[in-house]
């Protein structure tokens, strides 16, 4: 187009109006981010005391954090059908990225046991001797599952007598093989949006799934986990199915929410609303399934589709918003990526890693905010009434005085730790 003066002037005004909304915008965010990092502050940080002889050189470093920033472990890196090149870049990048860990197929009824009685234990076994080496805690996911798809042809063929005491005999075999082993366990998948087992069997069968999974292990941890509940959509449904299981006396503890059913971007609002909402439970809240972009995003539909420069950007930005307001929530213990590297990851350009392992932008933000803005490093010296107070953010520790390293765990429950040298 012929530049003129008009269209020169038609420009300079639409540049204005567009600083004005982004400035707009901008104190918006700001605001909205200030009062994230206050809320981050008052309940993700608590307080190591060191008490050492006066003008004594102190150091401390964080090594972990106590909140879960985790992944789903796919089969293929333990089932041999992956290069041995990639499962070594695979782990490295899985240990140097996340301390927790849930299994994305290799738990799941229908993977396990395709076949009547033939039972397949190796992935799960492999899987878990991998991560109780390196120390991260494991999610079984899962127990159950009532979506009718996923349901073997064997168990469809079943009558409901002899269907009862096939999942009796799952609950009982699974959690007595792995007991104390498995972190915690989502007892029947997304119940809201398909409860086979209950549609044959009636409503306390949920009951009967947890009691059954105690009797394999008395002190396993058993979650619900569903979706599109933090986009607001199957809130309400969530709640009420909740309350009707707490009203039934089934044990749970904790409420899973995964974090899919986004587009290319998410409802700021509606995250947090649903967290508000589900923290009236009193229960810890995990995001069990994260990916960025999501379900409702043009790259589930397409998962050839190349991401530009500016959708990476973006991916980034709201990876690192979502992280944000769920760390920020008190009752949020953990967030789990559901795939980081295209190689192995159902909605590929949601990866950190490209499949050549090169680092995407959202990697470089997660990694910064993870390992640079919520973690605590700090040197100092000894106050003259003997003492040095660090804010921290929770997690384990290395306190090193003059020399001296002590190793510290700082709890959420406790609040603060002392350490004497």
């Amino acid at each position: 187009m012929k530049l003129t003066k008009n269209t020169v002037h038609a420009k300079y005004l639409k540049s204005i109006l567009f600083t004005f909304v982004i400035l707009s915008f901008g104190f918006f965010v700001n605001a909205q981010t200030k009062g994230l990092e206050e809320s981050i502050a008052e309940h993700r940080k608590g307080n190591i005391i060191i008490k050492a002889k006066p003008g004594a050189k102190i150091r401390v470093e964080q090594q972990e954090h106590e909140f879960w920033f985790g992944c789903a472990i796919s089969d293929n890196i333990f089932n041999g059908r992956t290069s041995d090149s990639d499962v070594k870049m695979y782990k490295e990048k899985f240990l140097e990225n996340f301390n927790s860990a849930v299994t994305e197929n290799a738990v799941k009824w229908a993977n396990m046991e395709p076949h009547k009685g033939k039972v397949n234990y190796a992935i799960v076994d492999s899987i878990l001797e991998w991560t109780e080496k390196n120390g991260i805690p494991l999610r079984a996911h899962n127990l159950f599952w009532g979506i009718e798809q996923f349901i073997q042809p064997w168990v469809n063929k079943l009558s409901d007598e002899e269907l009862e005491k096939t999942l009796k005999n799952r609950a009982e075999t699974i959690t007595a093989r792995y007991r104390g082993r498995f972190a915690e366990y989502d007892l029947n998948n997304e119940m809201i949006h398909g409860n086979y087992y209950e549609d044959r069997l009636g409503p306390e069968i949920t009951k009967k799934m947890a009691e059954w999974a105690r009797n394999g292990d008395p002190d396993v941890k058993l979650y619900l986990n569903d979706y599109d509940i933090l986009t607001g959509n199957k809130l309400d449904d969530y709640m009420a199915h909740i309350r009707t299981l707490m009203s039934q006396g089934v044990p749970i503890a904790g409420i899973g929410v995964q974090g899919h059913l986004h587009a290319e971007s998410f409802d700021r609002s509606e995250l947090q609303r649903s967290l508000d909402s589900l923290a009236k439970f009193n229960l810890p809240v995990k995001i069990t399934e994260f990916n960025m972009p999501g379900q409702r995003s043009k790259f589930y539909r397409n998962r050839d589709l190349e991401m530009t420069a500016e959708e990476e950007m973006q991916k980034a930005k709201e990876l690192v918003d979502y992280y944000k307001i769920c760390f920020a929530h008190p009752v949020v213990e953990g967030i789990l990526m559901w795939g980081f590297w295209e190689g192995a990851n159902w909605i590929p350009q949601s990866s950190l890693y490209k499949r050549d392992w090169s680092p995407t932008p959202a990697a470089k933000a997660y990694q910064n905010l993870i390992f640079h803005e919520w973690w605590t490093s700090k040197t100092g010296e000894i106050k003259q009434n003997g003492e040095f107070s660090v804010p921290a953010f929770f997690g384990k520790y290395k306190v090193t005085v003059n020399g001296e390293t002590k190793e510290v765990y700082l709890t959420k429950t406790e609040g603060k730790v002392v350490v004497e040298f």
